[in-house]
């Protein structure tokens, strides 16, 4: 779900702008920006390379690696407190007057102080990756000159858009961090089965996707349909995979992860630098062919 964050981000600040008349190459900075923000909570995974430091040598793997990271993860970084303080942070500092850094500056080491009273020294550093991020993308903006008030906006859209995104493939986070009201007890099913419900949620991590390449394309005059190459329906060759490899649930999804985004390997050139290589071409028909081979492999499963 990292890059469909981002990418969610991307469009709904790219379409708001639009909706307000602000000039194409502004609102495609806007919706770079919301994206980088959407990209942030998700720092939280730096904990797993410490954590994995601890562990010996053959006990590291995927499934051991993401243990690990979610020791912490989805905690105080998916917090909508958290996130729009920190918004509300990064806003003031961009002000730049004494008054509004100085209370900027006081908002971040409450964030901070807060992640290490409720989470512990983990939690603390964690968050402390957390805002210097959030300040780090702030700092981006600036020097793209973009506003404070359109800086905020960006900043709320991201970080507040992204822990709903996780309401579909994991715990559900903390809404309302460090508070102790629960806002959704359970992730959403989607569908019954075990593997069903991954099938679900990769659907809704393409629909993402496909509503950014969209908005891009629609931003820069592009046909969708003029993009796709009919070396996508290779893809339904992954109908294959059903039979192959076993079937995958939320828990154990690598090789289903990994084995279907290589299918959009079919999207690129043979000589990928050369000229007249057009890469938004590229990247919608690997997309296209990602999305033949889910569907491939979902009726397949369903037969079986």
């Amino acid at each position: 779900m990292f890059i469909g964050h981002a990418l969610l981000a991307f469009a709904l600040a790219v379409r708001g702008a639009e909706r307000l008349s602000v000039p194409r190459e502004r609102a495609l900075r806007f919706g770079v920006l919301a994206a980088l923000f959407a990209a942030i909570p998700d720092v939280d995974v730096v904990y797993a390379p410490v954590g994995l430091l601890m562990q010996s040598a053959e006990t590291v793997g995927p499934d051991v690696f993401w243990e690990t990271a979610n020791v912490i993860h989805r905690g105080p970084t998916h917090s909508l407190v958290m996130a729009g303080t920190l918004a509300l942070a990064v806003f003031l500092w961009a002000v730049g007057t004494r008054g509004a850094r100085a209370l900027s500056l006081s908002l971040a080491a409450a964030l901070v102080a807060v992640g290490a009273l409720f989470s512990g020294a983990v939690g603390g550093v964690v968050v402390l990756v957390f805002v210097g991020s959030g300040f780090a993308v702030g700092e981006l903006a600036a020097r793209e000159g973009l506003a404070p008030r359109p800086l905020l906006a960006a900043a709320l859209v991201g970080l507040w858009s992204h822990p709903f995104g996780d309401l579909f493939t994991g715990s559900p986070p903390p809404f309302l961090y460090p508070f102790d009201v629960v806002l959704v007890a359970e992730r959403v099913a989607l569908h019954p089965d075990p593997t069903g419900q991954l099938l679900a949620a990769f659907a809704v991590e393409l629909g993402a996707i496909w509503l950014a390449v969209w908005t891009y394309a629609h931003l820069t005059d592009r046909r969708l349909t003029d993009l796709v190459s009919p070396r996508a329906s290779l893809g339904a060759g992954y109908a294959a995979a059903a039979l192959l490899l076993p079937a995958p649930t939320m828990e154990r999804s690598a090789h289903f992860v990994f084995s279907v985004l290589a299918i959009g390997v079919v999207g690129a050139p043979v000589r990928p630098f050369s000229s007249g290589v057009d890469p938004l071409r590229v990247v919608v028909t690997g997309l296209a062919a990602v999305t033949v081979a889910a569907v491939a492999y979902a009726t397949t499963y369903g037969v079986l």
